[in-house]
């Protein structure tokens, strides 16, 4: 029997396991098993609009109705983009622009 993990030691580990995958089809069919389909839209529709409060050019309500979104999720992503959150979205746009390069 595995030992039990607390939830800060499970999350840990997902972090390790989910950044170790570099092939985009794996990591595509993780998240498939590891979401529902729900969770997965909601977790693309997080960080398309995240990319586009980056970019900065549209108002919320125009980022609301290119990414499906409610006015509430938009404000909730530009929250932690503009207070910090964990520092997750700001992290990986940046590194987003640096692949772009």
């Amino acid at each position: 029997m595995a030992n039990a993990q607390s939830p800060r030691q499970s999350k840990d580990a997902l972090a390790t396991t989910l950044s170790r995958i570099d092939d985009p089809a794996i990591m595509l069919a993780m998240l498939d098993d590891l979401c529902t389909p729900a969770e997965l839209t909601a977790l693309c529709e997080r960080w398309h609009i995240a990319q586009l409060l980056d970019e900065g050019e549209l108002t919320y309500r125009e980022i609301g109705a290119r990414a499906g979104a409610s006015p509430t999720t938009v404000t909730r992503v530009a929250r932690f983009l503009r207070d910090g959150g964990a520092g997750g979205y700001r992290a990986a746009l940046d590194m987003q622009k640096e692949y772009a390069s």
